[in-house]
């Protein structure tokens, strides 16, 4: 059997390999320039869900979300995401997404907000409680435990593209485009810096607090132990990568937190990063084969690790010979030769 070396052993990267040898490969190496779950991955907010606005991404989002539910906690706390919204439009727009979602099976139903969020200029909200939040670089070591206990060749602080092999898996998150270049290949993917901020510690934090998402302005928060985690895209995008904290919006989105959640009042920023989103045209992955003995996994435009484990199957699948259990038609490279069909308006 072939060589597969895969690039890249953060969630995507490690669910190829493991997903390689539970499909019988018997040559995996995992390679990373850096660390097991060190570059994208650890800077990950950790949401997993299902509400998206296409349904190849709701597709993918619930082949993944079984295997999160499979691991459980303390990887995975199935608290839900709940979307409100403050306009009529707004509401309306998540209206439409809910009957999408709900026609493909996603339970999305409408929701009362939690104990603790303000709600009085709330005029509508939907949850899928069945959806949650993760532990992104603890659920990619596990994964690469697995890879490694299955036979995996795990190797850290090597470039992929010096070793040798016959097939090779570009799962290298914003480096893809690089590593592309290296093996031949011209992926579309450029690096877009987000952050992420960790208050101080909050007294009373219901351990059942779900993702809440304002729809009209894309604020979100979880919480992650005793600490709220905020984020929101940036006023002017950051392209780069540079991962710079850009600490002139920490009063902001102190203050958008304490409005939607009063008991956040008088908390403090104790801990801000940055990480990089691995950005394609139309904001949805590149997946499958991209040149002879070439596939990728990369390019998910920040979804990476919430849809990483149907993707790593899909993607192993395919490299096998066998049918993809996801379609990955969508996915291709080659639909970069035209337009963008299906734009995912749903980023965070």
């Amino acid at each position: 059997m072939a060589r597969i070396v895969v690039a890249g052993a953060g969630a995507a990267g490690a669910s190829v390999a493991y997903h390689l040898v539970e499909l019988g490969a018997t040559d995996v190496v995992l390679c990373d320039r850096g660390s097991v779950a060190g570059g994208a991955t650890a800077k990950a907010m950790g949401g997993v869900r299902q509400q998206f606005s296409t349904a190849a991404e709701v597709r993918l989002a619930q082949a993944s979300i079984r295997f999160f539910e499979e691991l459980g906690a303390p990887f995975f706390e199935q608290v839900g995401y709940l979307f409100l919204a403050t306009t009529a439009t707004g509401l309306a727009e998540l209206e439409e997404r809910a009957e999408l979602q709900r026609s493909l099976g996603v339970q999305v139903v409408e929701a009362e907000l939690p104990e603790g969020v303000r709600s009085d200029d709330v005029v509508g909200a939907v949850a899928c409680w069945s959806d949650g939040v993760a532990d992104p670089p603890a659920v990619a070591r596990e994964l690469v435990r697995r890879a490694a206990a299955g036979g995996v060749e795990v190797r850290e602080g090597e470039d992929a593209s010096r070793v040798d092999a016959q097939v090779f898996v570009i799962a290298a998150g914003p480096w893809s485009a690089e590593l592309g270049r290296a093996l031949g290949v011209e992926l579309p993917i450029k690096p877009l810096c987000r952050q992420l901020l960790a208050t101080a510690p909050i007294a009373g934090l219901p351990p059942d607090l779900p993702m809440v998402v304002e729809t009209e302005t894309g604020f979100h928060f979880r919480r992650r132990e005793e600490r709220l985690v905020v984020a929101m895209t940036d006023p002017v995008p950051r392209w780069g990568f540079d991962e710079v904290v850009d600490e002139t919006l920490f009063d902001d989105r102190l203050a958008r937190l304490v409005r939607r959640y009063p008991a956040a009042e008088g908390t403090s920023i104790e801990r801000a990063w940055a990480g990089l989103y691995d950005m394609t045209p139309d904001a949805h992955p590149i997946l499958g084969r991209v040149a002879e003995g070439v596939y990728a996994a990369c390019g998910f435009s920040g979804h990476g690790f919430m849809q990483s484990p149907a993707v790593g199957r899909a993607v192993a699948e395919e490299i096998l010979g066998l049918e993809p259990s996801s379609d990955l038609s969508p996915y291709r490279l080659e639909r970069f030769e035209g337009d963008a069909v299906f734009p995912e308006e749903l980023i965070l």
